[in-house]
């Protein structure tokens, strides 16, 4: 999406639902922390750039990233994958007015699209076309979506019969011991992070069975990397 001259860049993003609760919640957290986010993250949202290396994007494939946040990961995405057509959902307008000036910064409002909405409800629509997506990126973010389930359907559903999901989240934190786990889990709270244990487990369990899934769990089981095919594919 290319950006006028004329226009502020904060404003370059395609809005496209009403603020409801969980998106006054999200603008509420990171309303300030937004401008010091990215240098706070990069020592604790670990295994971001495992889970861009493992895309493995083909030239002109379509990735959405639900919860883009700041727009770094799709800054990086589109560096290392130069012919991607790339998407970022969120539902923060905070965190995609500053998402809107990193992409233009790092000049790639030309390749960068951006909209406001929600993941439960995911759709190419949302971005002003039909056409499928091959790959739908969650990072750090399903810990954050009240309905996480239904944001994975919704992205099935949004994907191209070969697509993927791709997530990089918290893990059960069970391998950091006792204390060091309560700590990080009242800290996490804090900012109304939930990490998503039952998905975790439900693919150690399954991952023999799915066909195509790959899971990846980092030391202390602080974190997992998952790409697998779309739901019911």
């Amino acid at each position: 999406m290319s950006t006028p001259a004329a226009r502020s860049p904060e404003r370059e993003y395609v809005k496209r639902s009403e603020p409801e609760n969980h998106a006054a919640l999200m603008d509420k957290v990171y309303r300030r922390q937004r401008f010091f986010y990215d240098v706070t993250r990069k020592y604790y949202l670990l295994g971001r750039d495992r889970a861009i290396r493992d895309l493995a994007l083909a030239p002109g494939a379509r990735l959405v990233e639900v919860g883009c946040g700041t727009g770094r990961n799709l800054v990086q995405i589109a560096k290392r994958y130069p012919d991607a057509r790339l998407f970022g959902l969120d539902a923060s307008a905070e965190m995609l007015r500053t998402a809107a000036r990193v992409i233009a910064r790092a000049d790639l409002g030309d390749r960068i699209r951006l909209a406001h909405g929600y993941a439960e409800t995911l759709s190419p629509s949302m971005f002003g076309g039909t056409e499928p997506f091959d790959a739908v990126l969650f990072s750090y973010s399903l810990s954050m979506i009240p309905d996480w389930r239904q944001a994975l359907a919704s992205a099935s559903l949004a994907l191209a019969p070969n697509g993927k999901i791709h997530i990089v989240d918290f893990g059960d934190l069970t391998g950091l011991g006792r204390v060091a786990e309560r700590a990080l889990r009242a800290w996490l709270a804090l900012f109304h992070v939930s990490p998503r244990a039952e998905l975790l487990h439900g693919f150690e369990k399954a991952r023999n069975a799915e066909r195509g899934a790959h899971l990846r769990v980092l030391p202390g089981r602080y974190a997992f990397v998952l790409s697998m095919p779309k739901l019911g594919a």
